[in-house]
């Protein structure tokens, strides 16, 4: 178990945020320099390691990964994941969901992805368009109250949510994938990454075949508000798993 670098080792009884992460190429990056209070246990299901149980968590995060929902074939626990988002939205369990997180949590309760979207991949630094709803969301209404409704944000993705759960509240959209951010109950997804740095972005770009000057284009002009993206957004996202916490040993 790795501890957030905001952990205080006094704080012994500082909750686990579980950390599902697909591959060594998507890790938590810059959202783990935000998540304060907590400490971080990783969970690598590609490498063969189970996924727990809903009811002994106190926090989870699902990442981003280059296979698709539909990958279940040769990545036979995403089926399992899906389960464990399902439970986890039904038990309360505060849950953020990053792209294929994000993506897995919408068809875990009912929603569609489209594989290969017909509007193409969305890559690079784009803006994502807060809808009002974000404003009042625990984890996105911070970024809102920071930066406004249009936010620039890392995308990296050929995947799109096509429709939302039914009982989902819908959050953010960009020009080119509708549903950027949604909230599911406990849980919330976005389909941009607020994880992803520049060195990050360039490794991806490079694995794909792209320029990596082109798709790290918006870097640059664009650092202070990226920055504040996963600051604020973990810092939020945190602060509900350190609260359902302190209210359970009430």
């Amino acid at each position: 178990m790795l501890d957030s670098p905001n952990f205080s080792a006094s704080s012994a009884a500082a909750p686990v945020l579980t950390v599902v992460q697909h591959q060594d190429s998507v890790p938590l990056g810059l959202l783990s320099e935000a998540l304060a209070g907590v400490q971080i246990s990783l969970v690598r299901p590609d490498a063969g390691q189970l996924l727990p149980d809903a009811s002994d968590l106190d926090g989870l995060v699902v990442l981003g990964g280059t296979m698709s929902v539909q990958d279940t074939r040769d990545h036979p626990w995403l089926t399992a994941e899906r389960e464990l988002l399902d439970a986890a939205v039904a038990q309360g369990v505060p849950t953020l969901c990053v792209c294929l997180g994000a993506q897995q949590l919408a068809v875990a309760r009912g929603g569609q992805v489209e594989v290969a979207a017909p509007t193409g991949p969305e890559r690079g630094v784009v803006e994502v368009r807060m809808r009002p709803d974000a404003a009042a969301d625990p984890v996105l209404g911070p970024v809102v109250a920071a930066l406004g409704r249009d936010v620039p944000a890392p995308s990296m993705n050929g995947d799109a949510i096509t429709a939302l759960p039914p009982e989902a509240t819908w959050l953010a959209s960009s020009q080119q994938y509708p549903f950027q951010a949604f909230r599911l109950g406990s849980a919330v997804g976005v389909q941009f990454h607020p994880e992803a740095d520049e060195a990050t972005m360039r490794r991806w770009a490079a694995a794909e075949g792209q320029d990596p000057d082109d798709l790290a284009a918006g870097y640059g002009p664009n650092a202070e508000a990226l920055a504040t993206v996963a600051t604020e957004l973990g810092a939020a996202f945190a602060a509900q798993v350190v609260d359902r916490t302190r209210l359970a040993v009430r």
